[in-house]
């Protein structure tokens, strides 16, 4: 039987949806937004493994594509909600690639929007301009490791207090004691339909949030650990603990063929099924965990059977890699509203979660944490 890398499916996916998407074309076009920054995210991180510089030129080309010629201005976007932040990640891998600055002045661009954010009055970000005293677990992947990477660039120590304040207050409001899972969402004000009246938590464990949390924290750690100081940082370590309480929590619902359900801990339930991004990131984080020492050598297993589990599910056609089982962009509800969300193929949720899968496995594999294959 032939077997296939975990980078090679990553490249198929790259080259998959550079066929399909000229990069200024990347839906929704012309909006500097986390659905493309997500599947850029884990285009740089494929093209630092393969040293495939076609993938490095395809992200500048996007990135400038929704900023003005001088990075001084983003063309489109929602000043101040999370999601709008996010592409920002990208810019530092380019910027180091080449230099250019219109990349440094692009950072700062994204920066001046964090200012604005508005806070509840506990100090966590709104995730939108919006929602009024909401705060979403998609929230920390979509700032945190933008602005903790600016800290430890440009000598910014405040920010990276931002960024740990975030985390540690996403935990405080939204983890619940009984399971150690975290709710998608919570409102302070309890005013939301979906809100409990005592706790303000949302009623549900919704796969996907919850993979954004590790993912952040680790990228977050990873700025961190650059200062050589960092292990005298007990915020380090409380961060460390954080990822592998979750999970730790996590793990205890991976399904019998290695993915994990849309609602995490209800996988009986009548309407439930297993969902690809939401397994994507969770084997990404095991994998991280694994080679950052935060979690031991058995969580890499985990990661490979949630690879085996998503591989298995792929199809092609013509040369062209399929990606499906994913749940759109989603907002706040019910059991029965997460279950009837409609699922899309090539969704840039989908490849940009399968990327960072497949980008950690490498990474394994290339410094000797663990060996992954999968059938092709």
């Amino acid at each position: 039987m032939d077997f296939k890398t975990p980078i090679a499916y990553a490249q198929e996916a790259c080259e998959t949806l550079m066929r399909l998407y000229p990069a200024e074309e990347l839906p929704p076009k012309g909006h500097f937004h986390y659905h493309q920054g997500v599947f850029l995210s884990g285009m740089c991180k494929t093209a630092a493994l393969c040293r495939e510089s076609r993938y490095l030129d395809y992200v500048g080309a996007w990135l400038h594509s929704v900023f003005s010629s001088d990075g001084s201005s983003i063309l489109q976007y929602d000043h101040a909600d999370l999601d709008d932040i996010q592409p920002g990640i990208l810019l530092y891998p380019l910027w180091d690639a080449t230099g250019d600055s219109f990349y440094r002045t692009a950072m700062d661009t994204v920066l001046a929007q964090v200012p604005d954010i508005p806070r509840c009055e506990c100090g966590g970000f709104y995730h939108k301009v919006r929602c009024t005293g909401q705060m979403w677990l998609d929230g920390l992947y979509m700032a945190c490791p933008f602005i903790a990477e600016y800290a430890r660039r440009f000598g910014r120590p405040e920010l990276m207090d931002l960024a740990v304040q975030e985390i540690l207050l996403m935990r405080k409001n939204n983890r619940d004691s009984r399971t150690s899972l975290w709710y998608h969402a919570w409102d302070e004000t309890r005013q939301k339909e979906w809100a409990d009246p005592d706790t303000g938590c949302s009623p549900e464990f919704w796969g996907r949030s919850m993979g954004w949390v590790p993912v952040a924290i680790l990228d977050v750690m990873e700025q961190m650990s650059a200062e050589s100081s960092f292990r005298e940082d007990s915020r380090y370590a409380q961060l460390a603990g954080v990822v592998k309480d979750l999970l730790e929590a996590l793990s205890r619902y991976q399904s019998a063929d290695g993915r994990w359900y849309q609602v995490v801990n209800k996988p009986e339930q009548p309407g439930n099924w297993l969902e690809n991004s939401c397994s994507c990131l969770y084997a990404a984080a095991m994998a991280r965990g694994v080679r950052r020492g935060v979690l031991d050598s058995s969580y890499l297993e985990r990661a490979r059977r949630a690879f085996s589990g998503v591989v298995s599910t792929l199809t092609w056609q013509g040369e062209d890699i399929q990606i499906g089982n994913v749940c759109i962009g989603t907002g706040v509800g019910d059991y029965d509203f997460y279950c009837a969300r409609p699922v899309h193929v090539n969704d840039l949720h989908a490849v940009g979660a399968f990327l960072l899968m497949c980008t950690e496995l490498q990474a394994a594999m290339d410094d000797g944490t663990g060996r992954t294959e999968a059938p092709v």
